[in-house]
């Protein structure tokens, strides 16, 4: 606690003075945090961009953000019980944003460079976003000027185009380009990468030895990664942030194939935030032997034809289900894009989802039943304070994801800019929750019931029970179907006795607004489903939190499968196996 704060007053001490304009702290008090150091160098390069970057008579830049990310990470690989990869990393990176103009109308927007010669649009000299990894202040603010002339000139001649094709333009009432935010002061305490790659290595080995067990499962992996991340972000509204996250993951995963020569794959995931907050070896043991118990049967399952029909997700299925159906949809950049297929858009005060149901999404819960969040921050990728969101509430649709850049529904960013590295920061997800108020909530052998008394009522041979899902995605373009796709790993067919049968084979398809609405009935259980998203501002952690929810109606297609003959010989480990031929 005394670090904690004594670090708290460091920080006070250098705001103060690069307020106020007296002397930077000594190098010997940054170093105490190498943080403050890297803020130091971003806070001189951009007070001498802020006073000084002008080209002529144009106009100087209104806003100027530099955001350093640095990542330190350990990696280990086994398969076959031996490890095939053990290395470490580090690699820092540079974000330059630059705006020409005002906060409400700048050179940012989509570009039509549809009229533009080719040599009209200004290329530049390529200039690297690296930044040092040793911290070298020196050696940073050059990186920091090179790449700040290289984009103010770019934000300059994107600014005068747009100037001068407004011209021509019809004058509509459009959003703000930028939103004004409250400038924030927060730096977070040291974290410390403790990671025993003696022993991760060893379970690793020992993970992938227990797929040499079984004759029928041709290879295992297993990946251990523990990164550190360290971001400092300083804007010219006065905003400096600087804080260090810590994500451990194991990613186990292995194949097999079917009879028919399928390719059967299956995955298990641990993300954790420390190395001491990890699962045990007992807990790593029964996930693998239930991987391999479960590929086995899948071998041996039979495909399923194309279904229309009643089907009930699980809590994990369902939490995939509207991250993908409904949470890009809700990212806010896509409701002013023509090329978007804006789903909700207009649909704004209207109700999108089965009254019952909200969804909210909260980057500031740190776990759920006990298990840590991967979508968890305390401050986006624009400087923004991590909000609470409520997106949907009791089915009417509130508002959108945002980041700071406005739409015609919502002006301000409620803390969801985030971007990977370098990329413009959009409106993403963090922690997406999936809320019902049903009047009345099922266990989960009561909504099979539920289930099954659907299917007698459509008079359908069966019903289905989605239990794990390998991901899914979503297309939101307009030059597509406004429709998402889920591939099941784990479906049952739910006979009207009761049998269930485990199929294989199909893959989930469907339009969010006709599908999310046959929604009509929820289970008391939730689950978490923890990963990482894509999207255009690059891969970022998130989660998704969710009941099960029985469907009036699902529609499931054969999915596209790799079928390729097995091995010829028998593996090394079973060498009186019978071969693959």
């Amino acid at each position: 606690m005394q670090g904690s704060i004594r670090l708290h007053s460091m920080f006070l001490v250098l705001f103060l003075c690069l307020s106020s304009g007296c002397a930077h702290p000594s190098v010997a008090l940054a170093g105490e945090d190498p943080k403050l150091s890297v803020l130091h160098a971003l806070r001189d390069e951009l007070d001498r961009n802020q006073e000084r970057l002008k080209v002529d008579d144009n106009p100087a830049p209104y806003f100027i953000s530099y955001e350093f990310k640095k990542t330190e990470s350990h990696e280990i690989l086994a398969k076959f019980g031996a490890i095939y990869a053990s290395n470490k990393d580090q690699q820092a990176n540079l974000r330059v944003e630059v705006r020409v103009g005002s906060y409400e109308d700048d050179n940012t927007g989509k570009k039509d460079l549809s009229s533009y010669l080719p040599f009209e649009i200004p290329v530049g000299l390529p200039v690297s976003s690296a930044a040092p990894i040793d911290q070298d202040t020196t050696a940073m603010r050059t990186s920091l000027w090179l790449l700040t002339d290289d984009t103010y000139k770019k934000a300059l001649y994107d600014y005068l185009q747009k100037k001068g094709k407004a011209v021509f333009d019809v004058k509509k009432d459009t959003p703000d380009s930028f939103s004004r935010e409250k400038a924030v002061q927060h730096i977070g305490p040291r974290k410390t990468l403790s990671f025993d790659a003696a022993k991760w290595e060893d379970w690793a080995r020992r993970i992938t030895l227990l797929f040499k067990k079984e004759k029928d499962i041709l290879q295992g992996r297993a990946t251990v990664n523990a990164t550190r991340s360290t971001r400092v972000f300083v804007n010219t509204e006065g905003t400096q942030i600087a804080d260090e996250t810590v994500l451990f993951s194991m990613v186990v995963d292995a194949e097999s194939r079917a009879e028919d020569g399928k390719v059967l794959t299956g995955t298990r995931t641990f993300y954790f935030p420390e190395e001491k907050r990890g699962p045990t070896w007992n807990e790593v043991e029964t996930s693998v032997r239930g991987l391999m118990k479960e590929l086995l049967a899948l071998a041996r399952a039979k495909e399923i034809d194309p279904y229309s029909g009643p089907a009930l997700l699980s809590p994990k299925a369902t939490a995939v289900l509207f991250h993908e159906a409904v949470g890009h949809r809700l990212e806010g950049e896509r409701q002013m894009d023509d090329e978007e297929g804006r789903t909700f858009k207009g649909k704004e005060g209207k109700r999108i989802l089965p009254e019952f149901l909200s969804l909210i999404d909260d980057p500031t819960l740190r776990q759920w039943d006990g298990l840590a969040l991967n979508g968890y921050y305390h401050y986006d990728s624009e400087g923004v304070a991590a909000q609470r969101t409520v997106l949907v509430d009791h089915g009417v649709l509130k508002t959108y994801l945002m980041s700071r850049t406005p739409n015609e529904h919502a002006a301000k960013s409620n803390g969801h800019g985030r971007t990977a590295r370098t990329a413009d920061p959009i409106g993403r997800m963090g922690n997406t929750i999936l809320i019902s108020d049903a009047q009345t909530k099922y266990s989960l052998p009561a909504l099979k019931k539920q289930l099954l008394a659907e299917v007698k009522r459509q008079g359908k041979p069966y019903g289905l029970y989605i239990e794990d899902l390998n991901g899914g995605d979503t297309n939101t373009s307009s030059y597509g179907y406004q429709a998402f796709r889920i591939t099941p790993n784990i479906v049952y067919r739910i006979w009207p006795d009761g049998r269930e049968e485990l199929v294989r084979g199909v893959e989930m398809v469907g339009t969010p607004i006709n599908t999310l609405n046959k929604i009509v009935a929820t289970s008391r259980e939730t689950d978490v489903f923890n990963g990482f998203c894509g999207a255009e501002s690059g891969y970022v952690p998130v989660s998704a939190i969710a009941p099960a929810v029985l469907l009036t109606e699902v529609e499931l297609q054969r999915k596209k499968e790799e079928s390729t003959r097995p091995p010829i010989l028998p593996s090394p480990f079973h060498p009186t196996a019978k071969g693959g031929q």
